[in-house]
């Protein structure tokens, strides 16, 4: 190293000068604590260079991936691909990295660039086992034939959690949404505004007496329905309840406002409740976007993430167990009868960021809900 950069604590050397162990037990067993405050005093001043050294070039790291990934052609996702196999090598894991890059990589390289780079060949590297896998489901949401570009199938991991989901776009996974993604930075919103059409809004004033269903949701019911929000946006909650008589789509509207539930605890019978009825798809479509995209606090969990996510929600509100198929899951959801609400709640903080969905059972014998703000 030469005189200025060995006055420069901001430039690191590339192999750490380790104390002697020795030499400091020495100074503590002979009570030199002066020494060791010495020490102490540099070492943390080492610490502390290499720190901010380490977060700039993370941040160089991180604009060098973008510029490639936006960068269109084969050339540009090469040299990306022989980064992260140089950074999984000297730094550690890359998976935290990955999702955000599947989905930039989706937005910005075609399909067919994607097929002959990250696709190539075999996969010996576990990042890149990873990467695939996001890819696969990125691509699908975009409408994306896997049967035009066979390494797409051949590529993917089988063994990996998203391997659960369906390896073709379903007819119900409609219009996803997904941030835009740029060089600079990214932007998005989720659209959780009911539609003008499908409106089953109920006449007010509305009774005001209380139903006599109760929430029977089980933990396991819980903890499916609010996949999609919890974690991704500020709150979210799920209610199940059961009927000992069918109840019909037509009482629903009516119904939701008096049910025990925190989302309209405090409605008064003139209080605001909207509510559509919606197809499954639109349903999805909401939980994909609450997923994909996330909130306030977060940007989400992207596009192959998102997809698992409001899949899984699906499942929750069906009433299906955890290690239902995504066939069981699409069959059910088809003949369940959907809606869409909002109301004027503290629960919903009337940001344009608040939902509710409602999913009634073929029978008429269980209704499941979830209710999500992006406020906490």
């Amino acid at each position: 190293m030469n005189d200025d950069a060995a006055n420069d604590p901001t430039i690191i050397s590339s192999e750490p000068e380790y104390i002697s162990k020795d030499e400091a037990l020495q100074h503590a067993l002979a009570g030199d604590i002066a020494h060791l405050r010495r020490l102490g005093s540099d070492l943390s001043t080492r610490y502390a260079a290499a720190s901010r050294a380490a977060r700039v070039h993370g941040t160089d790291l991180s604009y060098l991936r973008r510029l490639l990934i936006t960068t269109p052609g084969s050339d540009s996702v090469e040299l990306l691909l022989r980064l992260l196999g140089e950074q999984e090598a000297a730094a550690g894991s890359m998976s935290a990295e990955l999702p955000l890059m599947a989905t930039m990589l989706a937005q910005h390289q075609s399909a067919e660039v994607i097929a002959r780079t990250v696709f190539a060949g075999t996969a010996e590297d576990h990042w890149l086992r990873a990467l695939r896998g996001l890819l696969f489901h990125e691509l699908l949401l975009r409408g994306v034939d896997p049967d035009e570009f066979p390494a797409l199938l051949a590529g993917s991991e089988a063994y990996h959690p998203l391997a659960w989901l369906p390896d073709r776009r379903r007819a119900l996974e409609t219009e996803p949404e997904f941030a835009h993604h740029s060089v600079n930075g990214s932007s998005g919103g989720v659209k959780s505004g009911l539609p003008g059409h499908g409106r089953l809004d109920p006449p007010t004033p509305r009774p005001t007496g209380p139903s006599p269903l109760r929430n029977s949701v089980t933990v396991d019911e819980r903890d499916l329905i609010v996949t999609a929000a919890e974690d991704n946006w500020g709150y979210a909650e799920a209610w199940v309840f059961r009927a000992d008589q069918p109840i019909t789509p037509a009482q629903v509207p009516a119904l939701l406002p008096t049910l025990g539930m925190e989302c309209v605890s405090d409605l008064g019978p003139t209080g605001r409740f909207e509510i559509a009825a919606r197809p499954v798809g639109d349903i999805w479509s909401l939980l994909f976007a609450t997923a994909c995209m996330g909130g306030y606090y977060n940007s989400g969990r992207y596009g192959a993430w998102g997809r698992h996510q409001a899949w899984r929600s699906l499942m929750g509100l069906c009433g299906l167990p955890f290690d239902a198929s995504a066939g069981d899951v699409e069959r059910l959801a088809e003949q369940y009868s959907w809606f869409h609400f909002r109301a004027d709640s503290a629960f919903f903080h009337q940001d344009g960021d608040d939902y509710g969905v409602a999913g009634l059972s073929p029978d008429g014998l269980r209704l499941a809900v979830l209710a999500a703000t992006d406020t906490d």
